[in-house]
């Protein structure tokens, strides 16, 4: 029983789940930051007021629901533009900077695209040699 445990503790995709979690939580902490220091206050820069919890009606909240909708907009938008934007931009940088493996290649004797691994021809029936990989 202790050793299936101890198997499934040790498992790489445990481990780095268990540090995706951990990293993860780092860095909720700092975009909640991010957005509580300086783009709140932005926002009550140009309008006035950056915290609604004054606004109710009755025993219902209004105030904290629209500050916890406009802190999970804006948490989103710093995530999408600070992390998701340039990632992907770069991620599209490396994959365009190598260049695909090409999978045919001419026939000597007619110009047709041919296989990598062909040794005849399919439209003129030449013997192409082998491609050594």
């Amino acid at each position: 029983m202790l050793k299936g445990f101890r198997d499934f503790i040790l498992r790489g995709n445990v481990v780095d789940l268990a540090v995706g979690v951990v990293m993860g939580v780092a860095f909720g902490a700092v975009v909640n930051s991010v957005v509580k220091n300086l783009v709140t206050p932005l926002i009550a820069l140009m309008g006035g007021v950056p915290d609604f919890s004054e606004i109710r009606t009755g025993p219902i909240l209004w105030g904290n629901i629209l500050n916890d909708v406009l802190s999970f907009l804006m948490t989103a938008a710093v995530v999408y533009f600070v992390i998701v934007v340039p990632m992907n931009r770069l991620l599209a940088h490396l994959q365009s900077a190598q260049p695909p493996q090409p999978t045919t290649r001419p026939c000597p004797e007619c110009l047709s695209e041919i296989p990598l691994a062909a040794r005849r021809c399919a439209y003129c029936t030449t013997q192409v040699p082998a491609v050594t990989s």
